[in-house]
């Protein structure tokens, strides 16, 4: 009866861990433009790499509707991410090209996948990190939606989160933030609370004065429009949770033959757009799409379509538990978003209460044949502006940006302006106000500290963090450009293959080789003045 039980035993375990146990030097987790140009580096330099995706996207926003390049300073730009924009120049007959359709970008990810024969697990979930002290031995595999049960297992001597939520160092046990800091905590000047003044500093994107909240004009006991929190004003800087908004970067075209008309969306509400109505009386002078949207034009009649104005395509407030959420729970926000988009279109092109000379404009588009065809023809990638961000080795803020300090261990540039979208909408002295928003520029470019990649080394030895780094949230605003997370990928997948062949953790490796071999791979590390 014992060796019957023991043996039962020993089935029942095989049975419970029959799932695929897969070694490689590089493990990735993300299919953003950062992992994919990251794996990309990784195997050119002779190791073996797997990227996991949670979803069946791959390159992220730059393959889901952001071709209106955000760039500060293209001589800040170099390596695998400068090459990208050379690559897409090809196609419209341009040296570079900073303005593409997404399609073309989803076709350069794919040719660095499939040139370098780079395995892709699509619609998987990190459920488990497996951890000795301070070093990721394994990562447990699920399906993103629906059972919990473990699919596989992927060891590798290197992890990178190359996530714009920065999934993998949180389950890690990996320190990060979520929200603003308050001013006081790096002593910065642009973090926290900031209640930009209409149409002053950062606010192109604010309400006018004696715009109702309310659902009865001027009745606060009617409640509050859809979309305005119970959020109080605060002192200027105050630090809080709050995460500033997402939005889509929307592809649509004008050509009828290319065309999918926009149509009502399931559980369409034209309430929820009341606001805007009231923005439009508000602003009686503004009468141009560009006054509402960033309405940028993209190759053969395609549109990149940002947010523009005090209510647009972000859907402010809604995406606060968006960083640490389930996948379901994501899911549910994804499709708020969607709802909102889709709805805001339709509005805009049905609603008699449009001015006539935007909504003449806006019904001469619609959704492109040839584009996210496996997606129903709209991006599946929401515009993530800001996920966790990782307490690591060293914290980019505000005086960097500025170039107040500056780092001595470079691996890329950024030089966007500092940049926050609006975080909330709340009621200001009865008047309906969008808090949040920052736009601060006109310094130069500044170097990336390898160590803002880095976690510290006591909580993680063999994980590089690329795209959910350490910084500030306002120091973040200004490093969170597609084209800079490719470049630190791109370092990062450096900094692995190093970390390997010295046989180092990624916090002790020679900074000075990866400096050469930075330089050798064409990354800029700093521009003469």
């Amino acid at each position: 009866m014992i060796k019957y039980t023991l043996l039962l035993l020993i089935v029942l375990t095989s049975i419970a861990t029959t799932y695929a146990n897969e070694k490689y030097d590089v493990c990735i987790y993300g299919s953003t433009s950062a992992g994919i140009v990251a794996a990309y580096t990784a195997k050119n330099m002779g190791k073996s790499v797997v990227v996991i995706s949670p979803d069946g996207h791959i390159g992220g926003l730059s393959s889901g509707g952001l071709g209106q390049t955000d760039i500060g300073n293209k001589n800040a730009i170099g390596g695998l991410s400068r090459e990208f924009y050379k690559q897409l120049g090809e196609v419209y007959g341009q040296d570079e090209s900073w303005k593409f359709e997404p399609k073309e970008a989803k076709r350069i990810f794919e040719t660095y996948i499939q040139t370098a024969d780079i395995p892709v697990i699509y619609n998987q979930r990190i459920k488990k990190v497996n951890k000795k002290k301070a070093q990721i031995r394994s990562v447990d595999l699920a399906d993103t939606y629906g059972s919990d049960k473990t699919t596989q297992r992927i060891e590798a001597q290197v992890f990178l989160d190359c996530t714009y939520e920065g999934d993998l160092f949180a389950m890690a046990g990996v320190s990060y933030a979520v929200g603003r800091e308050d001013n006081s905590v790096y002593e910065e000047t642009l973090n926290g609370y900031q209640l930009a003044a209409y149409r002053k500093q950062s606010g192109y994107h604010q309400f006018p004065n004696g715009v109702s909240p309310y659902i009865v004009p001027e009745n606060p006991s009617s409640g509050l429009l859809p979309g305005i929190s119970s959020g109080q004003p605060n002192p200027t800087g105050t630090g809080d949770k709050l995460v500033q908004a997402y939005n889509f970067r929307i592809c649509l075209t004008d050509s009828a033959e290319n065309m999918i008309p926009i149509t009502k969306p399931e559980g369409y509400d034209p309430k929820k757009y009341e606001l805007l109505v009231r923005l439009f009386e508000a602003q009686p002078r503004d009468r141009k799409i560009n006054n509402y949207f960033i309405w940028s034009r993209m190759p053969n009649r395609k549109t990149d379509i940002n947010n523009r104005g005090a209510f647009s395509t972000n859907l402010i407030g809604a995406n606060h538990n968006w960083p640490e959420a389930s996948f379901e729970e994501r899911k549910r926000i994804f499709d708020e978003h969607v709802a909102h988009v889709k709805g805001l279109l339709y509005f805009y092109q049905t609603d008699e209460r449009v001015p006539k000379e935007l909504q003449d404009f806006v019904k001469n588009w619609g959704y492109p044949k040839d584009e996210y065809v496996e997606h129903g023809h709209f991006t599946p990638q929401l515009y993530v502006r800001e996920g966790r961000r990782m307490i690591g080795e060293y914290i980019m803020t505000e005086h960097n940006c500025r170039g107040k300090e500056v780092i001595t261990d470079p691996i890329g540039m950024a030089a966007y302006t500092m940049d926050s979208h609006n975080v909330q909408r709340i009621v200001v002295n009865g008047m309906v106000k969008n808090e949040g928003n920052v736009e601060v520029g006109k310094f130069p470019p500044y170097p990336i500290s390898y160590r803002a990649i880095l976690p510290k080394s006591k909580e993680c030895t063999n994980l590089l963090v690329p795209v959910s780094l350490s910084a500030s949230h306002i120091a973040f605003g200004s490093i969170r450009m597609e084209p800079v997370f490719m470049i630190l990928g791109q370092s990062a997948a450096v900094a692995a293959v190093h970390a390997i062949d010295q046989k180092a953790t990624v916090q002790n490796i020679d900074y000075d080789k990866l400096r050469s071999e930075l330089i050798k791979q064409e990354q800029v590390l700093g521009i003469s003045k």
